[in-house]
């Protein structure tokens, strides 16, 4: 069954160039998406990985390690066939009552009580690694599990040591948060350890809603006739991607662009360096997509509400709106 097509989602386009950017620059540190229920964030989310093209793989690998870097990352010896297949790039659903075992990974019982062999048996981490791991409500996790996962996402890696083992394996994925802030909010400073922050709500224009409601039932009625009719524009963005990905390194900023983004950061009194420099990436990330050459404050304006909202301390005599504040912000230091 084919899935919903990205180029046929219907608004919600600041989610959409947010997961556009995590997609070009995965060092963004991943999107944490707030929003009333039903409004496509999980539909998004898939939809993206499901245009990206398929990734080469060592085939029997459980770590999907990337065969153009030799040898199996985890040393499990899985890889030691050398066959290369493409695979799907992974999408990963992390349930909410999953164990810090389940996510990690951990001894193989089977192996252990059949065998008397120390194996260990790979988590969800190992699986999404190279593609995206999506955790919806991710507000109702708890906070040493969401701790763990982003301070894998930061650093790529996975390091598991318990019952004997010491398994070092590749975990570089796009981490994606959803989450209603009816139902709890994040602490801040795990919040802050996201690149990105989208507040979608429900259209309010009755057109918009009609049209979603006629390309859903599209959709379920003939799946492949639906993907097959935006085949083209899913294709346009899938080369806007590669293209941009292959520019990025090449990116200009100029000193003057990264005085624009220290200014705005200093003006809001975001706290440590990550707004900056999470800024200074989202913004070069948005020119490659743009086919520019070089960052400017246009690039850094448009960023600066995903990269910074969610980094904003509570003022209780300012009672507006994060956006607001950055735009007031941005009205202020470039009239």
């Amino acid at each position: 069954m084919s899935g919903f097509p990205f180029a046929a989602i219907v608004g919600q386009d600041e989610m959409k160039t947010a997961l556009l950017i995590a997609a070009v620059e995965p060092r963004i540190g991943g999107v944490m998406v707030f929003g009333d229920r039903g409004t496509g964030k999980s539909t998004a989310a898939r939809a993206l990985a499901a245009l990206l093209p398929p990734m080469r793989v060592a085939a029997g690998c459980r770590f999907n390690c990337d065969p153009d870097r030799g040898g199996c990352a985890a040393g499990s010896g899985d890889c030691a066939a050398g066959e290369v297949i493409e695979v799907p790039v992974p999408f990963v659903d992390l349930p909410l009552g999953a164990t810090e075992d389940r996510i990690t990974g951990a001894l193989d019982i089977e192996r252990a009580l059949v065998g008397g062999e120390k194996a260990f048996e790979p988590g969800l981490l190992a699986r999404a690694n190279r593609g995206f791991l999506y955790i919806d409500e991710i507000n109702l996790l708890e906070d040493h599990l969401v701790d763990l996962l982003l301070d894998v996402s930061q650093s790529g890696e996975n390091l598991v040591e318990r019952e004997g083992l010491s398994i070092r394996h590749p975990a570089r994925f796009v981490l994606i948060g959803s989450g209603n802030p009816e139902e709890g909010e994040l602490r801040p400073q795990l919040l802050d350890r996201f690149g990105l922050a989208v507040e979608v709500r429900s259209p309010a224009d009755l057109a918009a809603r009609v049209e979603i409601m006629r390309r859903c039932d599209a959709h379920d009625r003939d799946p492949a006739g639906f993907a097959a009719r935006f085949a083209d524009d899913n294709r346009a963005i899938l080369d806007r991607i590669a293209a941009a990905r292959a520019a990025l390194s090449g990116i200009a900023v100029d000193e003057d662009v990264l005085a624009d983004a220290a200014a705005l950061c200093l003006a809001l009194g975001v706290d440590g360096l990550r707004g900056e420099l999470t800024l200074m990436r989202a913004a070069r990330a948005l020119a490659a997509l743009g086919g520019e050459d070089h960052v400017t404050r246009d690039h850094i304006r448009a960023v600066a509400p995903l990269a910074l909202r969610h980094r904003l301390r509570r003022n209780v005599l300012d009672e507006t709106g994060s956006t607001v504040r950055i735009d007031r912000a941005m009205a202020e230091l470039w009239p």
